[in-house]
């Protein structure tokens, strides 16, 4: 098999030659976004799932539909040691400049780009003596127009976000159509801004504005926004994004093959689906790693067998290696408790068996290691802080990282 020819895609946030089993997420966005524009009452949109589900491919994917629906859009990426404020304020100004050269009134355009300079200049004091603002967090927009004064420059978060999307969606309602702000890993929003940001959904869900955020997260998102504003529960749609069926992922590998006139034996197909439980992530790692070694079409489940020990390998450095290194001794020590716990074996499509990690309660994690609870809690909020587990319900944990509990079952103590 040529392997330049090669159409699988495994790379992170990388869109898969054929994004499958994803249908039903973009019909429903595509209904969001026409009621919006008629006027019509919508939630915003939350995406929740482990790593290596396409949770970030899906959220590109939604923004392009945006696109196409004319509307202005920005993305942004969210981080634990980032303010909300400077990375939304140029995510809303690249909304607008999409939508100002259908705007009729240029000084409308100019007097929001005013209110958004102030938005982002403007900083909460920090500190004994309101300490000026570390240089990475000052954001110079390139906006010509002069700051505004008296909107969205407060420095409380909440009140300056609030006025500043209304006043972006204002700007999207003179031009017929609305914004989409989208925002990846939100998990990673500090406690302020999420409460910022639900409230501001919460003010343009009751005046019917037509703009609308949609984040993606791991899956305690629900219980990180809830946590901030009871009401999220209601303010929010939430879709869970999860492994892909027996159908979706032969579409996976089979419709980009046969682009390239390559076939499937069947056994191949149910011997890949069982090596990659329906992960897009692994899906994509091992239809490469098999494209690479087969000599021929149709792909074997012979050419599966000695592609897959490659294909592991490189899961092993890439995907999980590289997030184990980055524990401590004592987070491992955790992990590897974990992961012996919440081995769960169970039934996959096609005949297989595939190992599950669930949830752990973290008393039983604290009797594995003959420790108190309290004494491990610094490891487990360690670790939920580098994104490597979630805490789903309250006093229980578990991996955000499908097949993470398998890999460390196979490292060496």
């Amino acid at each position: 098999m040529d392997p330049v020819r090669n159409p699988y895609a495994p790379g992170a946030g990388q869109r898969p030659p054929e994004l499958a089993g994803r249908g039903r997420e973009l019909d429903v966005f595509d209904v969001v976004l026409e009621r919006i524009a008629r006027g019509r009452p919508e939630r915003s949109l939350m995406l929740t799932g482990l790593r290596g589900v396409g949770k970030t491919v899906l959220l590109n994917t939604l923004r392009s539909q945006a696109i196409n629906h004319l509307w202005g859009s920005g993305k942004i990426e969210a981080r634990p040691d980032q303010s909300l404020r400077r990375p939304i304020g140029a995510a809303l100004h690249m909304a607008v400049r999409e939508l100002a050269p259908r705007h009729r009134a240029p000084d409308r355009i100019d007097a929001f780009l005013g209110v958004l300079k102030a938005f982002a200049q403007r900083t909460a004091p920090t500190g004994r003596g309101n300490a000026a603002p570390k240089l990475r967090d000052r954001w110079q927009p390139g906006i010509d127009v002069p700051a505004a004064s008296g909107r969205a420059d407060s420095g409380d978060i909440e009140i300056d976000l609030v006025e500043l999307l209304t006043d972006a969606a204002a700007v999207a309602a003179d031009v017929g159509t609305g914004i989409a702000i989208f925002i990846d890993e939100m998990q990673d929003l500090g406690p302020e801004d999420v409460s910022a940001l639900c409230a501001a959904c919460h003010e343009l869900s009751q005046l019917g504005a037509p703009l609308i955020v949609v984040g993606a997260g791991l899956p305690h998102l629900p219980a990180v926004l809830s946590a901030a504003k009871s009401y999220s529960e209601r303010l929010f749609r939430y879709q869970r994004i999860d492994r892909l069926d027996r159908i979706a992922a032969d579409q996976a590998l089979c419709a980009p093959a046969e682009r390239e006139e390559v076939e499937y034996e069947q056994k191949a197909l149910d011997l890949l689906y069982e090596k990659s439980g329906g992960y897009p992530y692994f899906v994509q790692a091992y239809g490469k790693a098999t494209w690479d070694h087969a000599p021929r079409s149709p792909i074997t489940a012979a050419d599966v067998r000695v592609a897959a020990p490659e294909a592991e390998a490189e899961l092993a450095v890439g995907f999980f290696g590289s997030r184990f290194e980055r524990a401590t001794p004592a987070e491992r020590e955790y992990m590897r408790a974990m992961a012996t716990l919440s081995l769960v074996e169970g039934e996959i499509d096609g005949g297989g068996r595939d190992d599950m990690d669930a949830a752990v309660p973290t008393a039983e994690i604290a009797r594995a290691l003959g420790r108190k609870p309290a004494s491990l809690s610094p490891a487990r909020d360690a670790l939920i802080k580098k994104g490597l587990i979630y805490s789903g319900e309250r006093g229980t944990v578990a991996f955000t990282v499908p097949h993470f509990g398998r890999y460390l079952r196979t490292q060496p103590a």
